[in-house]
């Protein structure tokens, strides 16, 4: 197995929820920190949601391996940030039997 190409910088974010004084709460999101990692995209495709087109891109992002519990460690529900551009996390798992990487199945919609 070769080493991934760890050639993006990428913001690691979690969500925070904060009432909105009308007994709901508005999510918002605070950085974690930034992560080093390699995107290769999936496959791609048009969506319709609510009577709009969007595209959807599923991808698979490595991160180098972090312990259960740190927060250098992505969990599903988070994102990673690269500039404009989001990738929600919808699953991590070890990328090799020593854990040294982490990879990442993410989805990136824009509206088009």
């Amino acid at each position: 197995m070769n080493a991934p190409n760890l050639n993006r910088a990428l913001i690691l974010e979690a969500p925070v929820h904060a009432s909105d004084g009308a007994g709901g709460y508005a999510r918002d999101w605070i950085a974690l920190g930034t992560l080093w990692g390699e995107i290769t995209v999936r496959s791609g495709r048009e969506i319709g949601r609510s009577g709009a087109a969007v595209s959807r891109v599923t991808c698979k992002i490595v991160v180098r391996g972090a312990p259960w519990g740190t927060p250098e460690r992505p969990m599903p529900q988070q994102r990673f940030r690269d500039g404009t551009r989001i990738f929600t996390i919808e699953a991590v798992t070890e990328r090799d039997p020593q854990a040294k990487y982490l990879t990442c199945f993410a989805k990136e919609e824009v509206a088009v």
